[in-house]
């Protein structure tokens, strides 16, 4: 008999913003990893942090987690995911089946010197894109960080870069 995978439902954390953020970069939803840890981009094969260290200028991976998010902060980055809860066998987004969406509108009400939104992958990017309204905003698409989307960071670095825009 062949075992059968159970989706459960996920829920996202509480978003990272300071009120002076520039740039709100969304994901889909945590990742199994993640979810145990109780921290964004937790597995280790994840280039979230990798990504994010030349564009805020710190190497944010030699950081502990609690110093990631300041240096994020620091920087005028806000984080947060599209996705306040799903079902979701796994981590892979594509498995994600009925999504209740973060109350985004509230969040970006609340960052009065947002630029831009930056969406962490293709399914942050088709789930939140709606979510934004019509606020003026920049919107980046960003490749995934995830390790399931193999093309390398370098390849994904110069897409990431340009978050970098936005925050001066």
């Amino acid at each position: 008999m062949l075992a059968q995978k159970i989706m459960t439902v996920k829920s996202s954390f509480s978003p990272v913003a300071s009120p002076d953020a520039r740039v709100l970069v969304l994901g889909s939803l945590p990742g199994e990893r993640s979810l145990a840890e109780q921290r964004y981009y937790a597995h280790p094969q994840n280039q979230f942090w990798a990504l994010m260290s030349p564009v805020v200028g710190r190497d944010l991976s030699t950081l502990d987690y609690e110093d990631r998010l300041a240096a994020l902060q620091a920087a005028r980055v806000a984080l947060w995911d599209v996705v306040a809860t799903a079902r979701r066998t796994g981590s892979t987004d594509a498995t994600i089946r009925d999504a209740a969406a973060n109350d985004l509108p509230t969040l970006l009400g609340r960052l009065p010197e947002l630029r831009a939104v930056a969406f962490n992958g293709g399914k942050a990017l088709s789930l939140g894109r709606a979510l934004l309204g019509d606020r003026g905003l920049a919107v980046i698409a960003l490749p995934s960080s995830s390790p399931l989307h193999t093309i390398g960071r370098e390849a994904k670095q110069p897409a990431w870069n340009a978050i970098a825009a936005y925050l001066d």
